[in-house]
């Protein structure tokens, strides 16, 4: 990836910021008449054909870095508006601008706003952060730093734990002639399964904790399978690393007086993500009957605070952190420019595609909803494992995992208790799977994007699947035979 395609700097990227704007008044524009007039979303009456931006987008993502990547490296922001504007002008055309406005406003305000506001926070916080010591790459050490993040990303996010290891981890392995493979098992171990023991790891479970899931449910009932997937894929790791290793020779490396001794440069950021942790806990504990309307969509007190916290937190982060510790990370904006932009892209044009899925049996896609319950109408576990991750590895995994909750009732005491087998394979397959493709967690992408700005050469999209589907899909069909059938 080509640094100045994104730096804040360049002209590329200026051009690109330029063009996601207007893209974004001109939708504004268009459905900006109706946006005081409230409409119902009834996904039964749309046919899957509006479900073509979105699978474009995801083509454009998979194929043309692939077919013209100069193109897509500087305007990849243009193709994702270009998309964007594809579902929204037929859309308000066919439906009104009422419709378009609401559906709009509600994606980017209770949705996408909200979700960069958070990964923005602990992009910056944990950028901040320097560690600074001699470390070689080693299979014991690299295994032994992946564990680290795992256990990390359960209370620091994903996002978090990713932003703050993977850096040292590749600077451990700059010397190394293979280092593609620490990259993949970082972003299957560290951004996806090590999320998912408390509501802090990853969206789809906070979503669950809103929804009234207990903080330490999925902790006490997918323990196991997290333990059997992490330990599975940190054995694979070090015998692979090991083999790569021995094959490459033992490379000297000279220290620098910098990195003789283990320490941190920007510690005081480690408080920055405890208040972080604190603002998402209390706006889901915090209940306020203070609601602003906004055009449709509510917006509680809990998150206006949540949101204000994280951003005050960001700049107060900038403001103190020495400039030698971003220096020192290679921090750019990079990363979170790509993250931002494909991600507005998803959430925007995945709008028909979970109304859609919502829609049940009666809908269009009511074969994926018919293929998770038994004849006796009772939940499939494994099908809702295989359901939930197959989805989540493509779509966005919170509201799959939102769709698959109301699927299976949506009553959290019900799903706790008389139905905790499904809901354990809802929370799995939502947050283990979301490794199966770069774009179905976003910390994926921000690995990639930040390790190929480190000079790292990461796999394509479809290369990438080629390793989760030899690494990963068969830990999860032993998985489903031992805990979901």
């Amino acid at each position: 990836m080509e640094v100045d395609a994104f730096h804040p700097s360049s002209n590329n990227y200026g051009d690109t910021m330029k063009s996601s704007r207007w893209a974004a008044v001109a939708a504004l524009l268009f459905v900006w008449p109706g946006l005081a007039q409230a409409a119902d979303f009834d996904g039964s009456q749309l046919s899957p054909l509006w479900g073509v931006p979105f699978a474009g987008l995801l083509l454009s993502i998979a194929l043309m870095p692939l077919l013209v990547p100069a193109f897509w490296h500087h305007h990849f922001g243009k193709v994702s508006a270009a998309w964007i504007l594809a579902f929204f002008i037929p859309f308000a055309a066919m439906f009104g601008p009422s419709l378009a406005g609401i559906s709009l406003v509600h994606a980017l305000v209770a949705e996408y706003i909200p979700f960069i506001i958070l990964l923005t926070a602990l992009f910056t916080v944990a950028g901040g952060i320097f560690i600074r010591g001699n470390l070689h790459g080693s299979p014991g050490l690299n295994a032994g730093l992946l564990l680290i993040g795992a256990v990390l990303a359960s209370f620091m996010g994903t996002t978090g734990a990713s932003m703050l290891m993977i850096r040292p981890l590749i600077r451990a392995n700059d010397n190394r002639k293979h280092s593609t493979h620490i990259v993949v098992f970082f972003i299957f171990i560290v951004s996806n399964a090590g999320g998912s023991l408390t509501p802090l790891g990853d969206p789809p479970l906070f979503l669950g904790f809103l929804k009234g899931v207990d903080f330490f449910w999925t902790l006490k009932h997918i323990f196991p399978e997290t333990l059997f997937l992490i330990g599975s894929l940190l054995v694979i790791f070090y015998l692979l690393d090991s083999w790569y290793y021995r094959k490459e020779g033992v490379q000297s490396v000279d220290p620098t007086p910098d990195t003789q001794r283990l320490g941190f440069d920007g510690a005081f950021n480690f408080g920055l993500l405890v208040a972080i942790a604190g603002l998402v806990l209390l706006s889901g504990f915090w209940k306020s009957p203070l609601v602003f309307d906004l055009f449709g969509t509510d917006v509680g007190l809990p998150g206006l605070v949540r949101d204000a916290g994280l951003i005050a937190i960001a700049l107060l982060s900038l403001k103190l952190t020495a400039a030698k510790v971003h220096e020192d990370n290679q921090f750019s904006w990079g990363p979170m420019a790509e993250v931002a932009k494909l991600f507005a892209g998803i959430f925007l044009t995945i709008i028909p595609v979970i109304a859609m899925l919502k829609a049940g049996v009666s809908g269009p896609f009511g074969a994926v909803v018919s293929a998770v319950t038994q004849s006796d109408g009772q939940p499939d576990p494994a099908m809702y494992f295989w359901a939930t991750g197959v989805l989540s590895s493509f779509l966005d995994n919170a509201p799959t995992y939102l769709v698959f909750f109301n699927t299976a009732g949506g009553d959290p005491q019900v799903l706790m208790t008389t139905l905790a087998p499904t809901l354990a394979a809802i929370s799995a397959g939502a947050v283990f799977m979301g490794a199966n493709t770069y774009i179905g967690n976003a910390p994926n992408l921000m690995v990639k994007a930040i390790a190929e700005d480190r000079g790292v050469k990461m796999p394509s999209f479809f290369g990438y699947v080629v390793w989760s589907g030899a690494v990963l899909i068969p830990l999860f069909i032993l998985m489903t035979f031992i805990w979901f059938r």
